[in-house]
């Protein structure tokens, strides 16, 4: 062991889950140990490609809308009286997650050192499968970071007021974000765009194509016509030599669910890879809790993952108290 003690409570991912479930655990007056992530799982996470939250009150003059609003959350943590109950292990993510017999947790982190935890929250998240042209991401990473080039509807919809709009991907929910945003934002023009994938329509959603005059683009995008600097979208050219103009493009080719360590202590998955967890985000695996993007049935927003991880830590918290309850009352033999 790295250290010779139990701690209550571990929380891994460094998120708006991930934050807010050590915020409310140490409000609660209870020791978390927090593993934010190393530079690996930064790079993999939501909030590389995440510039400004609009869709969140006081949240849109940050320049990077998750990042700077966590980091001041942990700073203000440290500065206050809670400050001790605390244990940051600062860009230090988690390797294994093995549960013991005694219903602990075995922690390993991502240099090697081992924990004991008799709560794990886990908030590791998803990502968003991510467009390739001519086998690399590179080529859309500008314009996403800049969210000229963006994924969540409810996050980002609003960027496409007056604007012509392109949808990257091949099947139905490609079509049914495109004619969203068609519908709530009368945008000039609508475009699908395959990227050389087979096109899979039901009939239903191509008789919305014709309804709203959404042209498809089949073939492979070869680049993408902008300014790279400013992150500024201009349109892409296509391997069959067409060119399309468009303001603003939405990707909808799924999510990846970093769902690794909750299956290493056998929570249980959906078809789609989230985790299924009871009303206060416990896994089927005792005391091993999720929160924020990773967890089953609900909106991947901020608001809600906070709401996720207040719950799971306000039930951790009960069961804390309530064992220290029953061990002081044995003590003083009530």
């Amino acid at each position: 062991m790295s250290d010779n003690k139990i701690h209550e409570i571990a929380v891994i991912g460094g998120g708006a889950a991930g934050i807010m479930a050590t915020l409310r655990g140490v409000l609660n007056n209870d020791e978390v140990l927090f593993f934010p992530g190393s530079a690996k799982n930064k790079k993999r996470s939501r909030d590389m490609w995440v510039a400004k939250v609009e869709n969140m009150p006081g949240y849109a003059h940050y320049k990077k809308g998750i990042v700077e609003p966590n980091k001041d959350t942990i700073e203000w943590i440290q500065q206050s009286e809670f400050k001790d109950k605390l244990i940051l292990k600062e860009r230090i993510g988690v390797e294994k997650v093995e549960q013991n017999m005694d219903e602990t947790y075995t922690i390993t982190d991502t240099k090697g050192e081992v924990y004991l935890a008799r709560y794990v929250v886990l908030c590791t998240g998803i990502m968003d499968v991510q467009p390739h042209f001519d086998g690399t991401i590179d080529k859309i990473f500008p314009y996403a970071n800049a969210q000229t080039a963006d994924y969540c509807l409810r996050c980002d919809g609003h960027h496409v007021l007056g604007k012509h709009t392109s949808i990257i991907g091949s099947g139905d929910g490609a079509v049914w974000v495109g004619v969203m945003l068609k519908e709530r934002y009368n945008t000039p023009s609508m475009s699908i765009l395959t990227n050389g994938e087979e096109p899979n329509f039901s009939e239903e959603v191509q008789k919305l194509m014709k309804l709203y005059k959404i042209e498809v683009f089949d073939s492979n995008i070869v680049d993408v016509i902008g300014d790279k600097k400013e992150g500024i979208l201009k349109g892409y050219k296509f391997a069959s030599g067409r060119e399309l103009q468009t303001d603003f493009t939405f990707v909808s080719l799924g999510t990846i669910v970093y769902n690794d360590l909750a299956l290493m202590v056998g929570a249980e998955a959906d078809k789609r890879g989230y985790i299924v967890t009871n009303e206060k985000g416990m896994t089927k695996s005792h005391n091993f809790y999720v929160a924020g993007d990773i967890r089953a049935g609900f909106k991947k927003q901020i608001y809600t993952a906070w709401d996720m991880a207040v719950d799971s830590l306000d039930d951790i918290n009960r069961k804390i108290r309530t064992r220290n309850r029953l061990a002081l009352l044995k003590e003083k033999g009530l």
